[in-house]
């Protein structure tokens, strides 16, 4: 089939900088699923974007769809044709649904019988009717958290489309979509080449966006920032904070970067060193610039999408915008240092952190409480600390700085606390209780920390949960899986064996008075929802979803135990030995699933040989296999099964459970009971997959 080189690029306005990475992802998903459930034959998928624009390549394209030949059943002979062989209204209402003759029908021999069918040769669509079709589709089915309607038009999109341009094999497809249509049409960089130019292919659209002053590869234009910046700092003598987060932001705010470096006068720097590295990044993209002992200089970088023809005029307009935000937050820090930590404190008393949930201040009590609670099990004999921690970590919540900063909240508080002369562990946690923020990030550093941190999200999940603020679908205002994975990693990364039912009835005690549904409700949901989220750590650890559904089904309240029946049974597996393990306690669960199974094994009942082993055995590697249990060694539990396979498989070829004496029966099943019961801890063997 011959090949053709294919171009689509959606023009819009400036798209917000975060939607952009996962908006070329989901176009490179959702071209490939299209094309795949067509049949149609491409090469790689390529994807680029700047503010202004979505790019999708794909060099090599099938012209066309594959012919395909369909073999459609119909009914049987005898219902198709008469005892004479004449088609009844069943064969010939048949063959008219598939446009054929009566004539034209097949005989096939089945294991049910002889059933007419049509064997029909589909030819294949041209592709770029295809796209025609298909193109409108992708761009409707595009994710976005926001989107917006602009003129009198009813189709929303992430930002207003200016132009469409498509190409399959230098020839347009046709298509209209939010009021573009779609043509061979692209244009150049918002100021340095604003014209409009035509494509007729690929390479001529790589040269030309080129030439119109445009850096379409992420990619390349990451690195030219990263080098540009460098380079800038050291021309100060100084080297960029790195900050990939801000440097993948800075990346899709424009078309063309040209770094440049900027100063600010230097008794900013008297400021918190966050503060003025947030303030810079936060709101005006700005890179910090370090000296060679880390410390920060009264230098930044910015990066600006033109190259003026005298960039000074650009670097002294954003040393006055920074000046103008720096000067306020200078002001802002004077005046919050008039007051304590514990006067900020009180006026949370006034704040509502949710309205069936209360005060900001009745939060901090609650979670207080909770961290408390955790550190005589984390951490005993520094139930003080955790709990100054704990009052002060909200304190900066009513400060001037984080009302102006939002995002500095935590980090104004804990270098208030550090000038009051708070100690090292104290103003270090109220910063790192807010921590992971992000999935994969930074965990406290402290376990005085962990307990606030674990105390403060586990009051925030049961608290939505119990007032019927539950995720759904994506909708998570209050980032309750955020928060929840972020429990789990500190209980799993920092080793604390932790009750998570526990935790959970930590904060339906303190949140006893705010629930608007029944507490057993709230813990069963919340305990599902903690299901959920460890489930998606295990798998994206590595484990199988077989391996990882048999394990939560046995239970997950402790989830490093929970990991290491995960680790022990993937072990097993790679060694070949887990189907077969499987496969004889798979037979015993199934057989009690239909019984009631009594306490208690009478040997006076057993009539065979392979009952006796088999409860012998039992016996003698149960207490083994407990021990294994409860010190978590399920490498050695599974040398244990291994031997009681091999009894219950005798079992199970020589005894018939499902005896005729009832007595017999029920002792039978008794013993297998208590044979499954030791592997029930461990996981759930009828979920492995053969």
């Amino acid at each position: 089939m011959a090949m053709k080189e294919f171009i689509f690029e959606i023009g819009t306005e400036e798209i917000p900088a975060g939607f952009m990475p996962p908006a070329l992802e989901s176009l490179k998903s959702i071209a490939a699923e299209a094309l795949g459930a067509a049949r149609i034959e491409h090469g790689e998928i390529e994807t680029y974007g700047t503010p202004r624009r979505m790019l999708l390549v794909i060099r090599q394209l099938s012209e066309s769809q594959p012919d395909i030949t369909e073999e459609t059943m119909g009914p049987s002979v005898n219902v198709a044709f008469d005892g004479d062989g004449n088609p009844t209204k069943a064969g010939m209402g048949f063959a008219r649904s598939r446009g054929v003759e009566v004539g034209d029908l097949l005989r096939v021999a089945t294991d049910k019988g002889e059933y007419v069918a049509v064997k029909q040769t589909i030819e294949g669509r041209p592709t770029n009717e295809l796209l025609t079709e298909e193109l409108p589709k992708w761009l409707a089915k595009l994710p976005f958290r926001k989107s917006m309607r602009w003129g009198s038009g009813e189709v929303a999109f992430v930002r207003p489309i200016h132009w469409l341009l498509a190409l399959f094999g230098g020839k347009v497809i046709n298509f209209e979509y939010a009021g573009a249509i779609s043509g061979n049409i692209s244009r150049g960089h918002r100021f340095h080449s604003p014209a409009t130019f035509a494509v007729t292919g690929v390479e001529d659209y790589f040269k030309k966006i080129e030439d119109a002053s445009v850096v379409i590869d992420p990619s390349a234009r990451k690195e030219m920032i990263r080098e540009q910046v460098a380079a800038e700092a050291a021309k100060v003598g100084g080297k960029v904070l790195e900050d990939e987060e801000l440097l993948d932001t800075v990346n899709y705010l424009l078309e063309l970067p040209t770094a440049v470096s900027v100063t600010f006068e230097e008794h900013y720097l008297e400021l918190p060193r966050e503060l003025l590295i947030l303030t810079m990044k936060t709101h005006q993209k700005y890179f910090a610039v370090v000296d060679g002992a880390g410390n920060l200089m009264n230098h930044f970088i910015t990066v600006s999408n033109t190259r003026a023809r005298d960039m000074s005029v650009v670097a002294k307009g954003n040393e006055r915008v920074l000046r103008a935000r720096l000067s306020d937050a200078s002001f802002f820090f004077i005046e919050d240092q008039k007051k304590s930590l514990e006067e900020h404190l009180e006026g949370l008393k006034k704040v509502v952190f949710q309205s069936k949930l209360g005060t900001s201040y009745e939060k901090v009590e609650r979670f207080s409480a909770n961290a408390a609670a955790l550190a005589g099990t984390i951490c005993p004999g520094s139930e003080a600390t955790v709990g100054r921690i704990a009052k002060l970590a909200k304190a900066d919540l009513e400060t001037l700085m984080v009302y102006e900063f939002p995002e500095i909240q935590g980090a104004v508080g804990r270098e208030y606390a550090r000038r009051a002369g708070e100690p090292e562990v104290v103003y270090e946690g109220i910063l790192q209780h807010y921590y992971p923020v992000q999935a994969g990030g930074e965990l406290p550093g402290t376990p005085e920390a962990d307990c606030v941190s674990m105390g403060d999200k586990i009051d925030t999940i049961v608290g939505c949960f119990g007032v019927g603020l539950i995720p759904s679908g994506s909708a998570d205002p209050y980032a309750l899986r955020r928060q929840t994975i972020g429990i789990l990693r500190i209980i799993m990364e920092k080793g604390y064996r932790l009750s998570i039912g526990g935790l959970i009835d930590l904060a339906l005690n303190s949140l006893s008075e705010k629930l608007t549904r029944d507490a057993a409700d709230v813990k069963a949901d919340v305990l599902d929802f903690f299901k959920g989220r460890l489930e998606v750590i295990l798998l994206e650890g590595g484990a199988t979803g077989d391996v990882v559904a048999a394990v939560l089904a046995a239970g997950f309240d402790d989830p490093i135990d929970a990991k290491a029946r995960v680790a022990a049974i993937e072990t097993v597996r790679e060694r070949g030995e887990l189907a077969d393990l499987a496969a004889t306690f798979k037979r015993a669960a199934n057989i009690l699933k239909k019984e009631e199974v009594s306490a208690k094994v009478s040997e006076a009942l057993f009539s065979h040989d392979e009952e006796k082993e088999l409860w012998n055995v039992y016996s003698e590697v149960k207490s083994v296999m407990e021990s294994s249990i409860k010190a978590g060694d399920f490498l050695s539990l599974f040398a244990e099964a291994a031997k009681l396979k091999v009894v219950v498989d005798a079992f199970f070829d020589k005894v018939m459970v499902m005896d005729k004496d009832e007595a017999v029966k029920n002792n039978r099943i008794a013993m297998l009971g208590a044979v499954t019961a030791l592997f029930q801890r461990v996981a759930d063997f009828t979920r492995i997959a053969g």
